[in-house]
């Protein structure tokens, strides 16, 4: 018996079900899309907005106060560290030379004492110093007297003094007895080999500013040394001289 030939056509039946699914998920897919562009499209619409663009200048602006700032603290510190150093480079400075000024003040005492290079000089005023009194118009006034050693004679006398200034726009000077003690009115009594220090108490006018000292030394049978004091001079440490005035 002859076979029979397989049938040129064969009839299935149609899956509705996955047509169904695959219209699905075409469908999801091409909303998918959508959803991806627009997500897109509004970022960067939101990106190029005049309120993003000013919040990212805003942020970059912060950014730069923020490291301003730090730099301006950095240069603060560095400022201050500076001004430490600087005022005790100053105040070492100022001891350094307070310690010379005393140094030289003391070498010129010596140096007058001992005679130096000069010979038989008589009478001077080696130092004057000016301290106020607190609380007053009073001020302590302190005086060095010296002569060559070499000389080697007792010398004996008095010391006045007068303060020059200004009082009602005028210059005036006040003299040794409206300055002194009654007891002492005719000048501080001295009396020294090589040298000797006096010391003074005296009350100035509240009204009268005073611009200079001058003093006067007397010694008995030998010549006078007068010397002028600049008054802020006097308010030194110390104020020497090598000169001898007339």
């Amino acid at each position: 018996m002859a076979s029979r030939p397989p049938p040129r056509f064969v009839v299935r039946r149609h899956d509705d079900t996955s047509l169904r699914r695959r219209r699905l998920w075409l469908g999801a897919g091409w909303l998918a899309s959508l959803l991806l562009t627009a997500l897109v499209v509004g970022t960067l619409a939101w990106r190029t907005t005049p309120a993003a663009t000013d919040r990212r200048e805003l942020k970059q602006l912060t950014a730069q106060n923020e490291d301003l700032k730090q730099q301006v603290a950095n240069l603060q510190r560095s400022q201050q560290v500076g001004e430490i150093a600087t005022k005790s480079l100053r105040g070492s400075l100022a001891e350094r030379e307070e310690e010379i000024s005393g140094l030289r003040t003391d070498l010129g005492f010596y140096a007058r004492l001992v005679g130096g290079d000069a010979q038989r000089q008589g009478l001077k005023v080696q130092e004057v110093r000016l301290q106020p009194v607190a609380g007053s118009h009073g001020w302590d006034l302190t005086l060095s007297l010296t002569q060559n050693a070499r000389r080697g004679d007792e010398i004996a006398g008095k010391l006045t003094l007068a303060v020059e200034g200004l009082r009602a726009n005028k210059v005036v000077q006040l003299d040794w007895p409206a300055l002194g003690d009654a007891a002492q009115k005719d000048g501080l009594p001295f009396r020294f080999k090589y040298f000797q220090q006096l010391h003074a108490t005296f009350v100035l006018p509240a009204d009268f500013q005073p611009t200079r000292l001058r003093i006067h030394a007397q010694a008995d049978g030998a010549e006078a040394a007068d010397r002028t004091v600049a008054w802020q001079d006097a308010l030194g440490d110390a104020t020497t001289t090598t000169n001898q005035g007339t």
